[in-house]
């Protein structure tokens, strides 16, 4: 089985795993990938489920590592290749001077990636008429897993001993959204110049977009290297029915504002996140990201994976097939528009973890 086919597989049909504590934790609730373990196939570390229902149903099923860490993926008892996971990330055991660990402000996604939810709090999450029914950013607050504002100061100290005990390449900073007109950019704009006084890395900042495109001026002159503003959902219809407090802030909305940061932040540097599988077309998805590419924005295309205590966990996630029909015709679009993952400074698209995206990029250029 190909690698990009098998990636696609265990995305959208999830592993279950013979022991589930190898490599590091995986992550339950929360923004991101959230439910999801981290797993390297031929040299790509990618997100896979393991904590939905697709996942306790799965026909893969990965057995418990060697002493050289690899594990046998088995499809119906049979063997189809084989898996790693990455190590637990040494700036975990760290705690901050009031007692925080330092996994509560920022987590390791991928295998390079050191993320956070800034505010992990949004003005929606609590509405059942405004709520993203896909989200679960309160889940791991609840829990007592995470914090609910992560200080600049916080998100300094830890990204300074990532970087120097673990080698992190790169950083993310999302957020629910907050009050104000900003939507989030200006706590953006705080935590990354602290970030980069303490250590030099290239973060990405995620926001939805502010009423101001003179926020995109500001968060450039922070630091902020490349900046994601999420769609999730392309047609109005689904929007509305999926994320019904995000979808008033229309579509027209996304696309002035991406049309007014990517000359500020540079082609290819600029992303949206999709999540296909939410009752998009294969034909919306792709008309979508044909006209995000000539803006010079990179769509990111992930597979839906429903979230236990969700609205959406019994969602069906997409299937292989679905993906395919995506990822292939668009990972050549994302070629001849110059807007390679390789090429992005940081964030989602660069780590690229969630979805088989970059692996398809690289089949094109072979």
């Amino acid at each position: 089985m190909s690698a990009e086919v098998l990636i696609n597989e265990l995305q959208t049909r999830g592993i279950r795993l013979v022991d589930p504590k190898a490599g590091h934790e995986s992550r339950r609730g929360g923004a991101g990938p959230t439910d999801h373990k981290a797993v390297t196939i031929d040299g790509v570390t990618v997100m896979v489920p393991v904590h939905t229902a697709p996942a306790f149903e799965s026909p893969y099923v990965a057995g418990a590592p060697d002493k050289d860490g690899q594990s046998d993926v088995l499809k119906d008892g049979g063997r189809i290749g084989s898996i790693s996971f990455p190590g637990r990330p040494k700036f975990y055991d760290l705690t901050t001077a009031d007692g925080i660990p330092y996994q509560h402000i920022a987590t390791l996604h991928g295998r390079d990636v050191l993320a956070t939810t800034v505010l992990q709090t949004c003005i929606r999450y609590q509405s059942r008429t405004k709520t993203c029914q896909f989200c679960a950013i309160g889940q791991s607050l609840a829990a007592g897993r995470t914090i609910a504002h992560k200080t600049p100061g916080q998100l300094a100290e830890v990204a300074e001993a990532a970087v120097r005990l673990d080698g992190i390449k790169h950083m993310v900073l999302t957020t629910g959204t907050p009050k104000g007109p900003d939507r989030g950019a200006a706590v953006m704009v705080d935590s990354v110049k602290a970030i980069k006084a303490a250590v030099d890395i290239p973060v990405q900042a995620q926001c939805e977009p502010p009423e101001d495109n003179i926020w995109h001026e500001r968060m450039k002159a922070a630091g902020v290297d490349a900046l994601g503003m999420h769609l999730e959902a392309v047609s109005p219809e689904v929007r509305e029915r999926i994320m019904p407090g995000k979808a008033q802030v229309g579509l027209d909305k996304y696309f002035d504002s991406f049309e007014a940061a990517v000359p500020i932040f540079g082609r290819g540097q600029v992303s949206t996140y999709i999540l296909a599988g939410l009752g998009d077309t294969v034909e919306a998805i792709l008309e979508t990201s044909r006209r995000l590419i000539e803006i010079g924005v990179y769509p990111f295309v992930v597979p839906f994976v429903p979230v236990s205590g969700t609205p959406l966990e019994s969602h069906p996630a997409p299937s292989t097939g679905f993906m395919d029909a995506i990822l292939r015709p668009l990972s050549k679009m994302v070629i001849e528009g110059g807007l390679k993952a390789e090429d992005i400074k940081a964030g989602c698209g660069r780590c690229g973890a969630c979805s088989a995206l970059s692996v398809y990029e690289k089949l094109q250029v072979k």
